[in-house]
């Protein structure tokens, strides 16, 4: 049976523990990178509901749409442009309380308000993509979201990439 990822809890870090909980095992033997990052963002998406959920992966010198939750959006990001590739050229998750204070931000979609972007590496230390998510309200993500979303993509790193 396949696990559904819907909580009733209303506090933050709680949800996060729970979908750790669940999501971790339900990867644990699958290491196609397509088929793991489209289960992600569909999981997460039934857990948080937010507005946007993807996966950008590093082909050559940009970002190339991956596996997503949500509306349409932008085929490829440059390096160093907007939120996605800020964080892939700084290696660095990115919070961004108000994406139109954001110096450069891509607007794939308008209804975007707020957005946190957290690189995906390898072993050594190499940026192989980015996790994506977009809110339609502002000032959604915070700290919390930070750590755990890392810690997501840290494991979802070592089901792929190594």
């Amino acid at each position: 049976m396949e696990p559904i990822f819907t909580y009733t809890t209303t506090d933050k870090a709680a949800r996060y523990e729970q979908f750790m909980q669940d999501f971790l095992p339900y990867i644990a033997d699958e290491h196609e990178e397509v088929s793991v990052l489209a289960n992600t963002t569909a999981a997460l998406r039934q857990a948080f509901g937010w507005f946007w959920i993807g996966f950008y992966l590093v082909r050559g010198e940009h970002l190339v749409l991956g596996p997503f939750q949500g509306d349409v959006a932008c085929y490829r990001i440059g390096k160093g442009r907007g939120v996605c590739g800020t964080a892939w050229e700084n290696a660095c998750t990115q919070v961004v309380p108000d994406v139109e204070a954001f110096p450069g931000h891509i607007a794939c979609s308008g209804s975007s308000r707020s957005e946190i972007v957290v690189p995906l590496m390898d072993r050594s230390g190499v940026v192989r993509g980015v996790l994506d998510i977009d809110s339609d309200t502002l000032d959604t993500f915070d700290d919390t979201d930070r750590h755990y979303l890392e810690m997501l993509c840290q494991e979802l790193c070592k089901a792929i990439y190594m």
